[in-house]
């Protein structure tokens, strides 16, 4: 269920009419200029802000809970965002072979976001890496709670590498340096919903490709706004399309003056160089190592964490009764 653009399939029926919006000298229609910055049939703005941070705010509870956890196992968590198309999938399973020489002994595993199939997982098994599937039927983006769960599925894996490395860290510092692991989350392909949702993350990382136009950061700033690093991928292309890199750049940093932006190529590897570096200088920082205790491993935190999974249901149930409610 998205609160944010309501793109969920209830069953209830919406009111036809079409909401108050704005127009300029084009008669172009905007719908994101009140103060809810989304428009839902028969629902008013303050009911809408309501809604959604009421179930923001439940998930970014679980999302805490999720931080908290990578972090008690030296996990850094890497949410990689785009829209369909875009080559993540392809690019991480190159990562993950580049990282695999280059990181033997790192623990690496993959959460996969779709609507449907286990394809995408499928294929990062096939480069030796544990991944997830999680499919979110005609959800469009994964959430925390759903994160919390298939990492559940992944604490072996992390647990028995955790301590494994912990014992030898302290006579050998690359060990040590390795304590710990990778996680990435590969979203559903989506410029949109993804951006607001936190899912417990150490970065978000936006991977754009060359076919898709330079415009995408204007088109989709919240997405940008919301990434750490930008992803130029399928750079190999290049040659055959009118893509203008400056101009993409240009557009991705008004967007956001902070973001970092790497060129890749998961066809030729250019650039996978600078993409792993980027990731062990992310990981390095991400986590402490005195990792001991797992606080959001003991039964209370696991309570508390269910029922926040429920509180997200019941407001998700809240908002299709408020929906249907406003029907003619």
């Amino acid at each position: 269920m998205c609160v944010v653009c309501g793109c969920s399939d209830t069953g209830a029926r919406v009111d036809a009419a079409p909401a108050r919006a704005g127009t300029d000298r084009q008669q172009d229609v905007h719908f994101g200029l009140g103060e809810a910055r989304v428009s839902v049939p028969g629902m008013s703005q303050t009911r809408a802000i309501q809604i959604e941070r009421n179930v923001l705010s439940a998930n970014n509870s679980v999302a805490a809970a999720n931080r908290a956890r990578f972090a008690a196992h030296g996990v850094a968590a890497f949410n990689l965002v785009s829209s369909p198309g875009s080559g993540k999938t392809t690019l991480l399973c190159a990562t993950l072979q580049a990282l695999r020489q280059r990181r033997p002994g790192w623990p690496v595993a993959v959460i996969e976001g779709d609507q449907q199939t286990s394809h995408d997982a499928d294929r990062i098994r096939a480069t030796g890496a544990p991944a997830i599937q999680i499919n979110t039927g005609k959800g469009c983006h994964l959430d925390a709670p759903m994160v919390a769960e298939a990492f559940d599925r992944l604490h072996d894996h992390f647990h028995h590498h955790h301590h494994h490395d912990h014992g030898h860290a302290h006579g050998d510092e690359h060990a040590h340096d390795q304590a710990g692991g990778l996680l990435f989350i590969e979203n559903v392909g989506n410029l949109v919903c993804p951006a607001l949702w936190d899912l417990g993350e150490a970065a978000k990382v936006a991977i754009l490709s060359v076919t898709e136009g330079e415009d995408k950061p204007l088109k989709y700033p919240d997405m940008f706004a919301a990434a750490r690093l930008m992803l130029l991928n399928k750079i190999d292309l290049l040659p055959h399309l009118s893509f203008d890199v400056a101009r993409c750049v240009d557009m991705a940093r008004r967007v956001n003056p902070g973001i970092e932006i790497i060129q890749v190529s998961a066809t030729t590897g250019q650039g996978l160089d600078d993409w792993l570096h980027w990731i062990e200088h992310q990981a390095g920082g991400s986590h402490g190592h005195g990792h001991h205790a797992h606080p959001a491993d003991t039964p209370e935190a696991v309570d508390d964490t269910d029922a926040l999974k429920r509180r997200i249901r019941e407001l998700e149930s809240e908002l299709a009764r408020a929906r249907s409610l406003a029907a003619p």
